[in-house]
């Protein structure tokens, strides 16, 4: 426990100290699996849900937010790292407060969305665990909650395939970066048992394939509460 405490404050270490170079990195469209295939995949299985009203959880600086105000939804975007949620209120196309997977999973956010979207933001254990309890909380009668994460077959690389904390790197990424966040790894059969742990039921499973190596650039995973 201890352990899963301490890197999850280090993950939020990690952002506080790269919030500019990502900044620039994701509005630059620096990241080719990003640009060729993941930010259309998650946008395309959000549409597939028709919301009218968005939670995006872990928004960063706000890019998810204003692609899908441009298709007339209203998003609200929540995020730890006060400087990321200042970009990204720059950037407009939704609101944005600063409020971390904790005080998410205690009531802090008195609102409910048709959808909630964690995109690549699902990094850490036990505040993921926390976060998860929270969501039938915070979603409409039908309302559905929408993760993408790194495929686990993919990012598992010559690491033995079983749950565990792993140290992060920026590589492929340019930029000013410093101190990589460490990644809670879940293998695919834990990520969905987390899921039913929290009293969710997924609806779909999506593996958007990267063009070049035709192999799983991410999942996606769709679920209702129970």
């Amino acid at each position: 426990m201890h352990t899963d405490l301490h890197n999850d404050a280090r993950i939020l270490d990690s952002w506080h100290a790269n919030a500019t170079p990502w900044t620039h990195a994701v509005r630059a469209r620096q990241i080719e699996s990003r640009r060729l295939v993941t930010d259309q995949a998650v946008i395309d299985a959000i549409r597939s849900r028709a919301p009218g009203t968005v939670i995006d959880i872990g928004c960063g600086e706000g890019w998810l937010a204003r692609a899908l105000s441009r298709e007339g939804m209203r998003v609200l975007g929540l995020d730890a790292i006060p400087a990321l949620i200042e970009q990204a209120k720059e950037g407009g196309g939704g609101e944005f407060r600063v409020a971390s997977y904790e005080q998410i999973a205690q009531g802090a956010i008195p609102l409910r969305a048709d959808l909630l979207v964690c995109n690549f933001s699902l990094i850490g254990k036990e505040s993921v665990d926390g976060l998860l309890r929270a969501v039938p909380g915070l979603l409409t009668a039908r309302g559905a909650l929408i993760i993408q994460t790194l495929h686990p077959l993919m990012a598992c690389g010559e690491l033995p395939y079983r749950d565990g904390w792993r140290e992060g790197s920026w590589q492929g990424v340019d930029g000013a970066f410093a101190d990589p966040a460490p990644w809670y790894f879940r293998t695919l059969e834990s990520w969905i048992a987390l899921l039913v742990a929290h009293k969710l039921d997924l609806l779909e499973m999506r593996e958007p394939l990267h063009p070049a190596s035709a192999r799983p650039a991410s999942v996606i995973f769709t679920a209702v509460p129970q």
